[in-house]
């Protein structure tokens, strides 16, 4: 087994394909190598008649389980994108493809969304039919932190959470626990994580009617999940309906309590142009379908790091965060009141024709 494969481990027991990131030290961060596999290997189990389901668990430092997803290998990102690597361009069109296969792949899709399930770790999870959070569950849309937006169907599914849920988490990249993920349409069922690994083990060693009934049992196994973690929706749904970032931000620093300060000032934190690029895809994505969502995002993310030739908010803010951690990024331009409505435009202007966008096939 080579190390890239080794990065993804997959195994049939039974009646069910088992999936297990195998990239702890970095937190299950997806590779362009890991995209790959899991690409190659649900094709192959879709075509399979005798697998009736998937299931899909990310490694911990101290084992199974403990540690979805953290992402997309930024580091990479930012290696690839500074020297001009094509590599960069694969990734993205072979991961918003396999994004796609797990929502269309006709088989329940367990994701056991353990841990830091952020970024990409939501777009290997988002599509599937049982996705389980754990009273350790942290998860995060957080692209707009390095100067991204929130890809990988981001816009599609954020869109899709009750009220302005979808705007909120997208704009200030705020991470919530298994219960809000449950409550926002982000996940379907609780577990206490010391349940995982015998819920895994029997999936595997009992026989099952049919895909249905898997799905019937792991549905079975749910438990209440108690309190949310934090989030004001009646302010979410007031300020974060507002027409542009900017009117969010000015309306929320006009407002005195705690939640409103603290949350204006996260977002004066966060690339003033990819909060109005941001808010306009999520707004966008509601009334589109789940491919013509991931088409318009591989346009978007073809822009963020090439609209502006050395000047992309996305390196730098990779940079920042990842690369030179100085955790200050000069973003430009440096206040949302600076955005120019031309510039938000003009990310959302494909670079190619219908007939021969890389994602074409989508249906």
């Amino acid at each position: 087994m080579t190390e890239m494969a080794a990065e993804v481990l997959s195994e049939v027991r039974g009646q069910v394909g088992f999936i297990t990131l195998n990239r702890a030290k970095a937190l299950n961060a997806l590779s362009l190598g890991m995209v790959r596999d899991l690409l190659a290997t649900l094709l192959a189990w879709q075509k399979d008649e005798k697998i009736l389901a998937v299931a899909i668990r990310g490694n911990g430092k101290e084992g199974a389980f403990g540690a979805f997803c953290a992402g997309g290998d930024i580091r990479f990102l930012h290696k690839a994108g500074s020297i001009g690597n094509p590599e960069l361009e694969d990734f993205f069109t072979e991961e918003y493809a396999l994004n796609h296969l797990i929502h269309t792949l006709g088989k329940p899709y367990i994701a056991f969304m353990d841990g830091i399930v952020m970024g990409g770790g939501m777009g290997i999870s988002q599509g599937g039919t049982a996705r389980i959070v754990t009273e350790r569950t942290k998860m995060a849309m957080p692209e707009t932190i390095i100067g991204l937006f929130p890809d990988v169907g981001g816009g599609y599914f954020l869109s899709r959470c009750p009220g302005r849920v979808g705007e909120w988490l997208a704009l200030t990249g705020d991470t919530i626990n298994g219960a809000d993920a449950i409550a926002y349409k982000l996940a379907d069922g609780f577990m206490p994580s010391d349940k995982l690994a015998g819920a895994w083990e029997q999936l595997g060693s009992q026989t099952f009617a049919s895909g249905a009934a898997i799905q019937q049992w792991i549905e079975s196994q749910y438990v209440p999940a108690g309190e949310g973690a934090f989030g004001n929706r009646a302010h979410i749904d007031r300020f974060f309906a507002l027409p542009t970032a900017l009117d969010i931000v000015l309306a929320l620093e006009k407002e005195g309590d705690e939640w409103c300060q603290k949350s204006a000032a996260v977002l004066r934190k966060r690339s003033p142009l990819m909060l109005e690029v941001v808010l306009e895809q999520v707004r966008r994505a509601r009334e589109m379908t789940l491919a013509e969502d991931l088409r318009m995002e591989r346009d978007l993310v073809r822009h963020c790091f090439y609209l502006r030739p050395g000047e992309s908010e996305t390196l730098e803010g990779i940079r920042a965060l990842a690369v030179d951690k100085d955790h200050n990024p000069k973003w430009n331009p440096a206040r949302v009141e600076d955005v120019k409505r031309e510039l938000v435009e003009a990310f959302f202007e494909s670079p190619w024709p219908a007939h021969s966008h890389p994602l074409a096939a989508l249906a």
